[in-house]
């Protein structure tokens, strides 16, 4: 094409009408670029040309085509370079030496290798008189650009600036469209999750597109630690975090309600960096809106970081307004499937973890479902000989009148029916059962089927049951499982342990008869359990008295250290247990605990018409005796010389006394147990024992002066310690009146 100094009016025109129409034929607004800058920059002789849009979202001018071997877009800001002058004074513009020109940016040309010489800008005006960019003209072939090479430029672009226009407008148009079916389509996809965590990342992922955003969060509030947490997220990759629902832009928006748009993140006060440190993002703009449900109560808070170009605006905020709305409700139905789920997940759990059989049946008569204890009782190895059956069909072998009352049932709205001790005939082997029958009705009340529930009460379940409300059930499960245990009298070693309540009858006084009777329960439960987690086994209630037996039915290696061990898990539990009732404003329990080792007898004893298995013997009586002391040297815990000498493991003790208990003649040594025993409730203890155990040896040797000044040095630590009162006054009082020769340190207990 020949330089345009060379053409004529008719031609000039022609040229412009050409390059108008290429510019229209062209099918997007790239390749309409494309075309302009090619034939403007063969019209004009240059080396390389470029077309600089305006985009008003970023304040950018940008480029989608360069001639030469950049091919990429180019972005510079609109203030900035030779092209940036053009744009803002809107004024042409012609350099002849690009680098002696303190506007000119030399970064493009180090990048491609490129020397730009001469520059020509001309402003891109539109139609209706609009500034919509630049255009660039570099290194003119021969010669430099002149002002006739502007005024051919802008005829030129000027010419192609309404379809430039149309296509841009065409383009956004598209885009936008195309943006907001891509969005609805991800926000039906999501609302139609039913599983709320991928419903919840489905929604960020829709967020984050359709904002244009890098990062997205949604918080939800926990309701019971009063935090906020993240349950979906784009960046975090699953991280958790936690933080009180008052803190931060998201505290902040999820206490006022508020939406809060924050341009630079970084100037803001209420920003807090320090995640950004954590993680190495970095955060430039903030988008956080409240997400409440239908009655209008905030339930958590999205958050929207980084717009990719720019900042939020007001289109932001209103589309995530509008999103938050979605997120309530599709949270809302989410949580709803998520509970039933839960539910159901729950029952079934219930139904598997039951040791009864449970067979429901539908309003036609066929049976349903069926959990593992019902195949086991029904003794059915799948459930598809089961499964779909005609129920009274599948009953009537089993036993005629459970068919008769399942009929009963299917054709009447009865209530509940219990059917106790009845016979089923399984397979030919007989079991006693007792049987519950319960219709199964909608929240309407409309009847859906009927449920029936078997209680297998056959002889060693029966047994079992019994034995459990003595013994551990892991217990009783070895003894139902032993073939040479035998029920009868034997002569065994075990430990015998009893417990009783102090001032019992004051407190019922206080307390009333329903309040006792509360008491006791929740007293008796706590202490049995400790009893039983050392597999021992309770052998009675005596009032408000425990006897428990360690070494019975079976025997075990360490059976005083069970018995100590239990002692001192009761004396704690017993603590906690009165911390409640002190909240509860009721008056506090203490109890005494005696231990004794030895032979006894154990085994069924009783009449004909009734027995019960239990233990006897002198052991027995004597550890009621070592309880009784308990309330004479104010200890919690006294156990027996045989008990303390049979124990394997060291515990914290010491010797009380050498006494002979009422109904004894011979003397034995008691020790008392203090690990349960704090800083609080037994200051000193180290001292306090070493003091009391040289008063005792001074005591025996009838050193009164020196036993005296150690249990005196004993309370001085601990003036609450009572062993160190008694011995301190039978000291006073054995000086004044001393014992005879034959004195052996023995002390005579006159109660029991």
């Amino acid at each position: 094409m020949d330089n345009i100094k060379t053409l004529k009016s008719k031609d000039f025109y022609k040229l412009l009408t050409e390059v108008y129409r290429e510019v229209n034929k062209t099918k997007n607004i790239k390749e309409a670029l494309s075309v302009l800058v090619e034939l403007t920059s063969e019209v004009i002789g240059c080396e390389r040309g470029s077309l600089f849009l305006y985009d008003e979202k970023t304040a950018e001018l940008y480029s989608f085509i360069a001639q030469g071997s950049l091919q990429h877009e180019i972005r510079v800001m609109s203030s900035t370079g030779i092209v940036g002058w053009s744009f803002t004074n809107n004024q042409s513009l012609i350099i002849d030496d690009a680098y002696s020109d303190p506007r000119f940016n030399n970064i493009i040309d180090k990048m491609t290798g490129f020397q730009t010489k001469g520059v020509l800008c001309v402003p891109l005006i539109s139609v209706s008189n609009e500034l919509i960019g630049v255009t660039q003209m570099l290194n003119k072939k021969s010669g430099h650009f002149t002002e006739h090479d502007i005024q051919l430029v802008k005829a030129l672009t000027e010419q192609a600036a309404l379809a430039i226009q149309s296509k841009l407008a065409i383009e956004h148009m598209d885009k936008t469209h195309k943006k907001e079916l891509e969005f609805l389509e991800a926000i039906s996809k999501a609302t139609s999750e039913i599983q709320i965590s991928a419903l919840l990342d489905k929604i960020i992922i829709a967020i984050t597109y359709a904002l244009d955003a890098e990062r997205a969060t949604l918080f939800v509030n926990d309701n019971k630690t009063n935090e906020l947490y993240t349950e979906a997220s784009i960046g975090l990759e699953k991280k958790e975090i936690r933080f009180q629902n008052h803190l931060g832009i998201a505290g902040h928006v999820f206490t006022s309600g508020e939406i809060i748009n924050i341009p630079y993140a970084y100037a803001d006060l209420r920003f807090n960096p320090s995640f950004d440190r954590s993680t190495g993002f970095f955060t430039r703009s903030i988008l956080t809106a409240p997400v409440k449900n239908k009655s209008g109560k905030i339930v958590g808070v999205t958050q929207v970081l980084n717009k990719k170009y720019g900042t939020f605006n007001n289109d932001d905020i209103s589309q995530l307004v509008a999103i938050n709305s979605q997120i309530s409700m599709a949270i809302e139905n989410a949580t709803l499937f998520d509970d039933v789920q839960n539910i159901k997940n729950y029952n079934e759990s219930i139904l598997e973890s039951m040791t009864n059989a449970v067979v429901t049946i539908n309003d036609d008569g066929g049976i349903v479902t069926c959990n593992k204890s019902g195949l086991r009782i029904l003794n059915v190895t799948s459930q598809n000989e089961i499964l779909n059956q005609d129920a009274v069909n599948y009953f009537l072998p089993i036993s005629t009148i459970l068919a008769e009352k399942i009929k009963e049932h299917h054709h009447t709205r009865q209530s509940q029916d219990i059917l106790m001790e009845l016979d089923l005939n399984i397979s030919g082997e007989k079991i006693v059962s007792n049987i519950t029958i319960l219709p199964l009705t909608d929240v309407k009340k409309n009847k859906l089927g009927i449920m029936v529930m078997i209680e297998d009460i056959s002889k060693e379940k029966r047994m079992k049951a019994t034995m459990s409300r003595y013994m551990s059930s892991d217990l009783a499960d070895q003894l139902l499982s032993s073939d040479d245990f035998t029920l009868g009298g034997s002569s065994i070693t075990a430990t015998i342990l009893f417990s009783d309540i102090r001032n019992f009858t004051t407190i019922t006084e206080s307390i009333g008869p329903e309040e006792t009777v509360k008491m006791l329960n929740e007293y008796f439960t706590v202490m049995v359990d400790c009893i039983q987690s050392e597999s021992g086994m309770l052998d009675k209630f005596i009032g408000d008295a425990i006897m428990a037996v360690f070494g019975t039915p079976f025997t075990h290696n360490d059976d005083p250290d069970r018995g100590v061990r239990a002692a001192i898990a009761m004396m704690k539990a017993l603590k906690n247990y009165n911390a409640k009732r002190e909240k509860r404003e009721l008056p506090i329990i203490h109890h005494g605990i005696g231990i004794n080792t030895d032979k006894i007898v154990s085994g069924n004893i009783g009449s004909e018409k009734r027995m019960d298995f239990t233990v006897i013997g002198d052991g027995v009586n004597l550890a009621s005796r070592i309880e009784g002391l308990c309330k004479e040297y104010g200890a919690n815990i006294l156990i027996s010389e045989s008990t303390y000498h049979a124990l394997k493991a060291t515990y914290r003790s010491r010797q009380i006394d050498k006494v002979i208990v009422k109904g004894k003649s011979k003397p034995i040594i008691i020790y008392e147990i203090i690990d349960h025993h704090d800083e609080v409730s037994f200051p000193n203890q180290i001292k306090v024992l070493n003091n009391f155990a040289n008063g005792v040896e001074f005591y025996n040797k009838l050193d009164w002066d020196n036993a005296i000044n150690s249990f005196e040095m004993a309370l001085s630590y601990f003036a609450e310690d009572k062993p160190s009162q008694i011995y301190l006054a039978r000291c006073r009082s054995l000086k004044i009146n001393p014992p005879g020769k034959s004195w052996n340190g023995v002390w005579v207990m006159g109660n029991k």
